[in-house]
């Protein structure tokens, strides 16, 4: 079954065909020709389309008005797939012949075990032919933390809130976000605002409610899967996941007030797991002077 992660990765490479592109060069890598512009391609890789052979985007880079200069598949892989070892190879041949150019695979995998599975080596059995896939980890999505970094590209601003929005930096990250999406056509923005929205930390989240006088999902993407309980990646109905959230949102708040915190106890604070005791620390760290004064609470 789709996920709401994988329609978001490929909506965001859909509405940026330019995206595929300049990942796998700027990030990965991977040599590409000069190109004037990217547009997308039919994502049906054969005449009698079999579901196998349906790429998740395919984008065409052009030089000079129609001229195709390469053609990217992208494939948002959320999980291990034994079939993508054969269809993948298929994909860039198939792709290849069809546009009549170089093809090239982009992988984007969140998970680190699961990128760890896409990029090794597709032996195809011809001496010689093996495809070695390269695979965009949320590691090596840029932390785009300048708000004219995401004005230039706003899919990459929202793709960092994916990849590093629970982090320490989610709050600068949505700062730098926000303004972008008001350039954009209501419709992408308010999509683009939920997801930015629902991948930040406890603390960032709260930072942007109060931001924006409270805060509502505003798209009917959002809505559709909040409505059927399949929004994945997030753990607030689970008390581990829950305790992992409040502890980030102590250190963002001690953050956000300049307080030093030490390895230690940054450590002795992700490691808590009392949620009384987490939501004591939440209303105590905008008023103690120091993470020592907080952690040695009175009893």
């Amino acid at each position: 079954m789709v996920s709401m992660e994988h329609e978001v990765l490929v909506d965001l490479f859909k509405n940026r065909p330019s995206l595929a592109a300049e990942l796998l060069s700027e990030v990965l890598g991977v040599p590409l020709p000069p190109y004037t512009e990217a547009r997308l391609a039919s994502i049906d890789l054969t005449e009698i389309r079999p579901a196998e052979y349906r790429a998740d985007v395919v984008v065409q880079l052009l030089m000079d008005g129609d001229v195709k200069v390469r053609v990217i598949i992208v494939e948002v892989q959320l999980e291990k797939d034994a079939r993508k070892r054969f269809t993948w190879p298929a994909y860039v041949a198939l792709s290849r012949a069809l546009h009549a150019c170089p093809a090239d695979l982009l992988v984007v995998a969140p998970d680190p075990r699961v990128a760890a599975w896409c990029a090794e080596p597709i032996e195809l059995g011809v001496p010689g032919f093996v495809l070695r896939p390269p695979v965009l980890r949320h590691a090596d999505v840029p932390r785009v933390t300048d708000a004219a970094n995401a004005a230039r590209c706003p899919e990459l601003a929202v793709l960092s809130a994916i990849a590093h929005g629970e982090g320490e930096q989610g709050a600068e990250i949505a700062s730098a976000a926000l303004p972008a999406l008001g350039t954009l056509d209501d419709e992408r923005a308010r999509f683009y605002y939920d997801v930015v929205y629902h991948s930040l930390n406890e603390a960032a989240r709260r930072a942007l409610e109060a931001r924006m006088k409270g805060y509502e999902y505003q798209s009917d993407f959002a809505r559709k899967y909040i409505a059927l309980g399949r929004i994945e990646g997030k753990a607030e109905g689970k008390a581990e996941g829950k305790a992992e959230g409040e502890a980030r949102a102590v250190l963002g708040f001690l953050r956000s007030r300049g307080l030093d915190v030490s390895d230690i106890a940054r450590e002795r604070i992700l490691a808590e797991r009392d949620l009384d005791r987490l939501a004591r620390w939440i209303e105590r760290a905008a008023i103690v002077s120091s993470v020592d004064d907080l952690i040695d609470e009175p009893s």
